[in-house]
Formats: structure tokens, sequence, C-alpha cells
């Protein structure tokens, strides 16, 4: 999202800085940890099949723009941009959470459409947790709705096109790959809480501030990601300010993710998470160590207490806190493993 003037609360700043998720994803069901997982074995066959080497990306962007659309966010003298796409005839947009969360309690939300129409927007409910939201426009001819795609059908080196409106440019298209798959990153939410992309594609489509909440797409235009982050390196002017933009690291939620999301907020105005209470870091050499166990909370009527560490799910190693299910042993060390993070600020 790009802002037009410093917003009160000081925001969310998603391109000055980003870790790997250090708190378990319990925020979110484990169900979709699992989303995009790129086991061969558990992929149709004809996912499987040699992707090709680059899309037709005018092909892709005549198909998918029209379904792409700029949002504006205001509340007194703060505002920004973002992106979103239709995804219900009916005035239904999905975008990100810092999209339109600046316009709650208050404030006003806009869409610009590829034709140049302009009109108001209602928030239909939002996800601060997993960083996505639903908004609708009403009054309107029926939207052209971007397609699904499928997270399993999704493979690492498969070419990719992203559209949506970085720094307020709407209609921007840039083209890369998915460049992997499966990254788990925090990210700064609401109220100086954190948000999960979780399962997240990697792609080095040039992704920046603005296209945020905008459509990652394969080559049949189908919606496979929704961008929600990138990283940058700091500038290294006078004072240090600034940031550079696009490096060629960017986030999109998974479609699978998106869209299990963005029916329920539709159907309810409202998400629901699975919830284990607990903390967890990732244990360097493998495994989750937890940190803390609330008690009588679902982790801990299954007996798991603070200092046990994860090791293995269904008797496979776990890698870290994004894995979805969980056994584990008892250990007397109480050192808390020294987390793998970077930042780019």
């Amino acid at each position: 999202m790009t802002d037009r003037k410093p917003r009160r609360d000081g925001g969310w700043r998603i391109w000055l800085g980003m870790v790997v998720a250090a708190v378990l994803g319990a925020v979110i069901g484990g169900v979709v940890v699992a989303a995009n997982k790129s086991d061969a074995a558990k992929t149709p066959a004809a996912a499987q099949q040699q992707v090709a080497t680059t899309c037709e990306v005018t092909k892709v962007a005549d198909e998918a723009l029209p379904s792409v659309v700029t949002i504006s966010a205001t509340n007194g003298e703060a505002g920004g941009t973002g992106s979103g796409e239709a995804v219900r005839q009916d005035g239904y947009i999905l975008t990100n959470n810092h999209v339109i969360s600046l316009a709650v309690g208050g404030g006003q939300v806009s869409v610009l459409f590829n034709d140049g129409r302009t009109v108001p927007a209602t928030i239909t409910g939002r996800d601060p947790k997993a960083d996505l939201a639903v908004i609708k426009v009403d009054g309107q001819p029926p939207l052209p709705v971007i397609p699904f795609g499928e997270s399993a059908d999704v493979r690492v080196g498969q070419p990719v096109v992203a559209l949506g409106a970085p720094l307020g440019l709407s209609g921007t298209v840039t083209s890369g790959i998915v460049s992997a798959l499966d990254r788990t990153i925090q990210v700064p939410g609401d109220n100086g809480q954190t948000a999960l992309l979780v399962s997240a594609l990697q792609t080095d489509a040039a992704i920046n501030p603005g296209n945020s909440g905008g459509a990652l797409v394969n080559c049949e235009a189908q919606l496979i990601g929704v961008p929600s982050a990138g990283a940058s390196i700091p500038s290294s002017g006078p004072g240090g300010g600034g940031s550079a933009g696009d490096i060629g690291l960017g986030f999109a939620i998974p479609v699978d993710l998106a869209r299990s999301i963005s029916d329920e907020i539709i159907a309810t105005g409202a998400v629901t998470h699975a919830y284990f209470g607990v903390s967890a870091v990732t244990v360097p050499s493998g495994g989750v160590y937890l940190r803390s166990v609330v008690p009588n909370g679902p982790a801990a009527k299954a007996d798991l207490q603070a200092g046990d560490i994860i090791t293995a799910i269904d008797g496979e190693p776990v890698t870290g806190t994004t894995d979805p299910a969980m056994s584990c042993r008892r250990t007397n060390s109480r050192r808390t493993p020294r987390t793998r993070s970077f930042t780019t600020n």
C-alpha cells in the first residue's frame, strides 16, 4: 500500500523490514499450511507436466486486467492506495487487510476500475491475522470475476504475471517466476500485532508498495496468489532514509487460503481460526520449541508443556513452526533456540 500522507499511528511498513515467522501458525488453521506443499506424489498428474518457460504476457494482461482494481482508503488527513480483484459478479472484491484497515472507524474506501470508473465501497469483513479482506461495491454492472487457480498446481520455476497498482499506478503488469513455495512470513499487522503470510508463494515478479491485494496469476490468467509483501534494501543516501524498490523478493498469499477466507467473509462477515494456545520458535537443527503454553488451552489439555520440543508429525520430522500437526518428546533443556531471521532495514 502506498501512503499519500503519513499515518497517525505509524502504520505498517512491510517493505521496510520482514522476518521469518517465529510464532507458531496457531492463529491460522493448520490445514492451510499444507495447501502449497510441493510433494509431487500428492499432486494431480496434469500439474506434474513440464510448465512453460514464459507466459504470453500480453494475452494474460488482456484477460486479467479487467478484474483487477485500484483501491483507495482514507481517514481524515491520512490515505493510501492498494489493489484488489473481483471475486464475485455481485460486487465483492478481495484485497489485503492492510490496504483498507486505515478506513476502519469512520474512513472511506473507493474503487477505481480498469475502465476508469471510480465508485465507493464498503468493507464486508477482514482478517487481520491472515492480512486479507473483502470489500463490496453496489449498484454496478456484473463484475468481471478473476478465475481461481489451484495451489496444488503451482510449481517452483513456473512463469507468473503480477497485476496491480504499485505506487498508485493502476493497471501495472510485471512478470517473473515462482521462486519458492511455503514461505511463512511474519509481517506487521493492526494495532502493533502481527500477521502471518502462511505458505506464501515467493516470486521475482516486481512487487512494490501498492501491489498489495492485487493478483498473481498463471499463464491461464488464473489467480494463484495475492501479493502482500516484498523485501527492499534501505537507501544508502544521506541519513540512510528511504529504501530501494523491488529487489526480486515478493510474497503472495496462496490462492487456496485466500479463496477460503474470502468465502467465509462473504458468507458470515468474519473469519474463525484454529487456536492451539502456544507460543513457539523453530529450533535451528529441526523441531519446534514451546516457549509458553496457555493454561487450560487446547495444547495444555493435550499435556503439552512449556519447554517441550516438537520433533515429529505422525512419525515425520518437524522442520519448523508451520507444521500443522504434532507429536512431541519432553526435554529438560530450557535454552530458547536461536531463531532464523532476516531483515531488510
